[in-house]
């Protein structure tokens, strides 16, 4: 991830704070699943096997429904450049527009399965040699790199190289925090403010200077 530009991790930083504002409004909605969270999801998945609860199939099916648009994405910048990240950058954006507008007509499970897909999906934006450089939404391994980067740092590394993981991180608390502040205020409805977001940023990508060694 060091390799990339300081402006791809600002971009990466605001698109880890949608996903932490989507995870947030499922979060709530769901009474604690996720559409982007799949460890929490796995521990649910575990804990509900353990004790035969319902929680197994809604589990499963998020699970399911983020590895396919991890797989849906990868097919998509099969490639891995700014060209393949732009197109899975818009098909994020259509469907966070698709769920927002099927939430209030009666539709909600396509909705949330929607959001769900979109959010495995966006960790396809940032490829190399086929493996996902940033994940943008997930976590513990982000604080993990910052951890090792601040070990090197401390001992006489790189100063700064823990920075980018430190944006990640904030990004996506920063956008749950608001996601559960406008799920309060709107319920679903919230998910246009995160279509509307994730447009932007997709413009602000496409305006990027691809870098001469491709993200």
């Amino acid at each position: 991830m060091l390799r990339y530009q300081r402006r791809y991790w600002l971009v990466a930083a605001a698109l880890s704070s949608v996903a932490g504002f989507v995870d947030a409004i499922a979060f709530v909605h769901l009474g604690g699943f996720f559409v982007s969270f799949m460890s929490g999801n796995s521990t649910r998945l575990g804990v509900g096997i353990a004790s035969a609860q319902s929680a197994v199939a809604l589990a499963f099916s998020l699970i399911a429904l983020f590895v396919s648009g991890v797989v849906l994405g990868a097919f998509i910048n099969r490639k891995g450049n700014h060209a393949g990240g732009l197109r899975v950058l818009s098909m994020v954006s259509g469907l966070l527009a698709a769920a927002a507008a099927l939430a209030p007509m009666n539709a909600t499970a396509i909705a949330i399965a929607m959001l769900a897909i979109a959010m495995g999906a966006m960790n396809t934006v940032f490829q190399r040699n086929g493996e996902v450089s940033i994940g943008l939404t997930y976590t513990t391994g982000t604080l993990v790199k910052l951890g090792q980067r601040l070990a090197a740092a401390l001992a006489g590394g790189d100063r700064w190289s823990w920075v980018p993981y430190l944006l990640l991180w904030m990004g996506l608390a920063l956008g749950a925090a608001l996601g559960a502040l406008s799920y309060a205020w709107m319920n679903l409805a919230s998910i246009w403010f995160a279509a509307a977001a994730m447009t932007l940023f997709t413009a602000i990508f496409a305006a990027l200077p691809v870098q001469n060694s491709e993200p």
